[in-house]
């Protein structure tokens, strides 16, 4: 059983060559260094459950490719914009109409956002709920709690940004 082995023993023995196999797939140090120790985070965790000793080699190096691989796909799913780079994309406001926007504008907005998408954003902001329970509150599956979340937050959004810009409370669609 994996318990024989030691886990400094361990990380003696693989942490170079985990960490160059890390580095030829990152191609920067950082990450490289990362994705290692989460590896080793992950034996720490699991490795446990290994029933073969002579395949801890194999389970280091796969359990790698694997965290790299989830890596990528996390990168594309969100990907990370420096500030600089995404201002041309956020609206323009000032910092005045920042300070007179208050919670009854919120509230009045919430009230002008499309109906079946209101109760997701009120659970979620007003009321701290989690995907789990709004789900049970509303009755639908997860996923569908998710999408009018992500919707009813996006005509929020666009309402506020529009009053904001406008100097003004919310309008009505």
């Amino acid at each position: 059983m994996a318990d024989n082995i030691e886990f400094e023993s361990l990380v003696d023995r693989y942490y170079a060559p985990l960490y160059q196999f890390a580095l030829s797939l990152t191609r920067i140090e950082a990450d490289a260094c990362d994705l290692t120790q989460q590896t080793f985070t992950v034996w720490a965790m699991k490795g446990h459950q290994l029933r073969d000793v002579s395949k801890v080699k194999t389970w280091l190096f796969t359990t790698l490719h694997r965290e790299f691989l989830h890596s990528r796909r996390r990168e594309a799913r969100f990907p990370h914009l420096e500030l600089d780079a995404a201002a041309d994309e956020l609206p323009v406001i000032s910092p005045v109409a920042v300070s007179q926007l208050d919670t009854a504008k919120v509230l009045d907005a919430l009230t002008q956002v499309d109906e079946v998408y209101q109760a997701a954003v009120a659970l979620f902001y007003l009321q701290d709920c989690s995907y789990t329970e709004m789900a049970e509150i509303l009755g639908v599956p997860l996923g569908t709690v998710k999408s009018r979340l992500a919707r009813g937050i996006r005509q929020l959004q666009q309402l506020l940004a529009g009053d904001i810009a406008a100097g003004q409370q919310p309008s009505t669609l």
